[in-house]
């Protein structure tokens, strides 16, 4: 009785996916936390239209920059031409 030896023939190595060009259109919700510190409800109650919340940061505050709730950096914000902007200063 003979026996057959069988060689699996070499698959060609299949292509990686780059899975960013996938997912680089994907939406993400972007946000900024600005806290507002002893605000209550009587001052929400109390905002208007034109009304200020003053804030004791200042304008070069570190502030947390989420993507989707997760925080990915720290920014500030700034003016850029008369639109208010967000300047990225650190990763997280």
């Amino acid at each position: 009785m003979s026996t057959a030896m069988v060689t699996q023939q070499p698959q060609p190595a299949e292509q990686p996916v780059n899975l960013w060009n996938e997912a680089q259109y994907l939406i993400c919700d972007l946000t900024v936390e600005l806290r507002v510190p002893n605000f209550v409800v009587r001052d929400l109650l109390r905002l208007d239209r034109g009304s200020v919340v003053s804030t004791q940061c200042k304008q070069a505050a570190n502030l947390p920059l989420n993507v989707n709730g997760q925080m990915v950096a720290w920014a500030e914000f700034e003016l850029l031409g008369g639109r208010l902007a967000i300047r990225l200063m650190e990763l997280a």
